[in-house]
């Protein structure tokens, strides 16, 4: 294994436990961070001029998503 896809799978995996720990501190009682299901319905409703740009948002990046991890 390279060490650039060492760093790159480090930075993913860092990236995670960000996540969660984001998640997990959003879901402590009288917590004013939103979790990740209010972020997602929140991108989701936004429109300009009709069109649903926050869920061309979402589906582009599962899109993106899989492209990257599952197109081999």
């Amino acid at each position: 294994m390279t060490l650039s896809r060492a760093l790159a799978i480090a930075g993913f995996v860092v990236a995670g436990l960000a996540l969660l720990a984001v998640e997990w501190a959003a879901r402590r009682p009288d917590s004013r961070v939103p979790t990740l299901g209010a972020v997602v319905a929140l991108v989701m409703r936004y429109d300009v001029g009709g069109l649903p740009v926050g869920r061309l948002a979402i589906l582009l990046f599962w899109f993106w998503l899989g492209w990257h991890f599952l197109a081999r």
